[in-house]
Parts: C-alpha cells; structure tokens; sequence
C-alpha cells in the first residue's frame, strides 16, 4: 500500500511540475528546432553566395583570359558590391590588378590592390595585396607611399623575404645603395629553399658589387 502511495505521490508531484514548467519545456523545444532550422537555412544561404560569387569570378577569368579587360569590370564589381568578404572577391581583385598593370593602367591596378588589402580573406591575401601594392607605388616612383605600405603592415608573416627585397629596392630607389645590400641579403637570408627567385636576389647584389655571403666584392 504504501508503495502505491509513493507511486501515486510521485505522479502528482511531476503533474505539478509539469503545469509550472510545461511552458518553458515548450517554449525551450520551440527555439531549439527554430535555431536547427534557422541554422540550416543559413547554411544553405550560405552555399548560395558562394557558389554565385564563385559564378561571377570564373566569368571575369574568362574574360580576363580572352584579353577582354573590360568586360570583366561589371563582374568585378558585382563581387566587390555583393559579396565583399569572399575569398573570389579577393582572388578577382589580384586578377584584376594584374591585368591593369599589364594593360599599363597603374593606378587602376593599385586601386584593385587596394581594395584587397582592405577587404581580403583570408588574411594572407592582404598581406599580398599589400606587397604588390608596395611595388606598384615603386614602380611609379613613389617610394616614400611604398616604404609606408610595408611598414603599415600588421603582419609579414609568410612574406618575409618578399618585404625585405622590396625594402632593398626602395633604398636603391633613393640612392642608399649599402641599405640596399643589406635588405638583399636579410631577404636571401629568410627566403626559403625553393620558393622565390633566389639567382635574382644574387644578381641585384652582385650588380651592386657585393657578394652573397655578405662581403663586399
């Protein structure tokens, strides 16, 4: 008897639980199959831009291939308007670039880089945004915006060496030619076996009358 007591006791006592809590138990299954729902529906959101955004950029490679620069513009900027953080957008911005550069337009080319070295991702891409920036502005004979480009970097973590050769340049540039040789051999010094244009780096400080052991020749 008494253990059908404490049964009936039990029931009743989860009954009244039940009426104080039943709503929030609801309410909590409500927003939990809404957050699985919603999250889905993001994801596929989601796949969606990319697989437009992806759309966009094999258009403008086309185009860029065909040498047809100016048909690639209206693509480029639908990636840079709708999907700004996109690696595609970053990857056609560094496209772009080159082909203006190719096509001589500088400035068109430094303001592509621009833009991806303010909105790339991922962040590496910045940082090659940035380097090719740098050489532009060099090569347009404005090494004082050069050198702030490389020293306004967060990071030249992966591009070392790069940034080094750059900074030899821009000391050759001005004149400073012992400041050059340095930075040719910091950036020898940090390029890593197989990457880079190691024999080039050893003619630039050659031509400079220096070896690449670091002594004067």
């Amino acid at each position: 008897m008494s253990d059908m007591y404490d049964t009936h006791e039990q029931g009743e006592r989860v009954k009244s639980w039940l009426r104080e809590n039943g709503s929030a138990i609801v309410m909590g299954l409500v927003l939990a199959f809404g957050l699985m729902f919603g999250f889905k529906q993001w994801q596929q959101w989601e796949t969606g831009k990319r697989q437009q955004a992806s759309a966009e950029y094999q258009v403008l490679v086309g185009y860029i291939e065909q040498d047809r620069l100016d048909a690639a513009v209206p693509n480029y900027e639908v990636l840079k308007s709708e999907y700004p953080k996109s690696a595609y957008t970053a990857m056609a911005s560094l496209v772009m670039a080159k082909a203006r550069l190719n096509s001589g337009q500088a400035d068109l080319a430094a303001k592509a880089l621009t833009h991806a070295m303010e909105n790339a991702q991922p962040d590496p891409v910045q940082v090659i945004a940035r380097e090719r920036l740098a050489r532009v502005r060099l090569s347009q004979g404005d090494s004082a915006a050069a050198l702030a480009l490389l020293d306004g970097a967060p990071s030249d973590e992966g591009f070392e060496s790069q940034f080094a050769e750059i900074r030899g340049d821009i000391h050759l540039s001005n004149g400073a030619t012992e400041q050059a040789i340095e930075s040719y051999r910091t950036s020898l010094e940090l390029l890593d076996e197989g990457v880079g244009n190691r024999r080039y780096l050893v003619m630039k400080l050659e031509a400079l009358g220096a070896d690449v052991d670091g002594g004067e020749m």
